[in-house]
């Protein structure tokens, strides 16, 4: 796990302070793997992963004079939610920055909106995931806040609950004050691009032959990921790609989630026909929403992503390749 080798032209770090770091974050690095409940050991990726990655994104953050917009992109199950916590987390306790963090999925439209689509576009909408069913001038207009907030002022963060499938009331949502420094914005699409229109004739999977034969769906999907997303996505300044090395993994991450979430609804005490946990056969069909995009985006994007880290069976990070380097001061 620790074997991540950290090109030394792009570490903005002398040993002494790698290792100086790493004793000041340590602690609260191991306490967050616990909260999260993460079962391997992370702590060998502090000095060989978060430590670097921080340092280059507080020196591109300096180079840059105003906050910083993180797009961490990778499938389901590949420890997005983690990288960015952890990197949060090393961000603000080892370069004294003020990081916000929210997820694509926290800009879900509501089930009654998705649920408006599916009656009157295409019934498919009604399944979260795809570009169309995000609140996508939310967004845009979360970020326009954050980078604009000032000393003393606050911007409410969007959050969604993937236990009841729909929006969390506003008075819950988190809340952001103080100027904002860095901002990770982490989701299994974000800063993907469009297909051609000639690849969305032929169907990727079962649910696409039996249940988009006219290519309705996916060619909805695709027009909106060309449109308003991409207003959205060139908000980002440098974009983390988390590669993963086949589909079959989405699959049986995927399930890993919703059997954590199903323990966390009765933790909860949600009633159990407000639930929206899925059944493991769900799952198969959910991940076929996402099936199409995610192998366009494991395709087109590590060439132009600012970094790629290739993930392992255990969801952690095993190599990096970095395609935009910075250039010493």
């Amino acid at each position: 796990m620790s074997g991540i080798l950290w090109p030394r032209d792009q570490l903005f770090l002398t040993d002494a302070a790698l290792a100086s770091l790493g004793n000041q974050c340590r602690d609260s690095f191991v306490k967050t793997c616990r909260r999260l409940e993460i079962a391997q050991d992370l702590t060998p990726l502090l000095d060989a992963l978060y430590l670097p990655l921080a340092a280059w994104l507080h020196t591109r953050r300096l180079e840059q004079r105003q906050t910083l917009v993180v797009g961490l992109c990778g499938a389901q199950g590949s420890g997005k939610s983690t990288v960015g916590t952890l990197l949060k987390l090393v961000l603000e306790e080892g370069f004294a920055q003020r990081v916000v963090a929210f997820s694509l999925d926290d800009l879900y439209k509501t089930r009654a909106d998705r649920q408006k689509m599916a009656r009157e576009v295409h019934r498919l909408f009604a399944t979260r995931g795809v570009p169309g069913t995000h609140d996508v001038d939310l967004g845009i207009a979360l970020i326009a806040a954050l980078k604009s907030q000032g000393p003393g002022q606050v911007t409410v963060i969007p959050a969604f609950d993937k236990a009841t499938d729909d929006r969390r009331s506003r008075e819950t949502w988190p809340i952001a004050s103080g100027p904002v420094d860095t901002i990770i914005f982490e989701g299994w699409c974000v800063g993907a691009r469009p297909q051609p229109e000639a690849l969305l004739l032929n169907p990727v999977n079962e649910l696409e032959s039996s249940e988009d034969q006219a290519g309705i769906w996916r060619t909805a999907v695709n027009q909106t990921l060309a449109g308003e997303y991409q207003t959205l996505f060139s908000l980002i300044d440098v974009l983390l790609l988390l590669k993963i090395d086949r589909l079959e993994r989405v699959f049986q991450w995927r399930r890993l989630q919703e059997r954590k979430l199903a323990h966390a609804a009765v933790d909860a005490g949600i009633p159990e026909k407000d639930r929206r946990v899925m059944s493991p056969a769900q799952v198969s069909r959910f991940v076929m929403h996402y099936e199409r995009l995610t192998c366009h985006i494991l395709s087109e994007m590590p060439p132009r992503a600012d970094m790629v880290f290739f993930v392992d069976e255990s969801h952690s990070p095993a190599s990096v390749q970095i395609n935009k380097p910075l250039v010493h001061s």
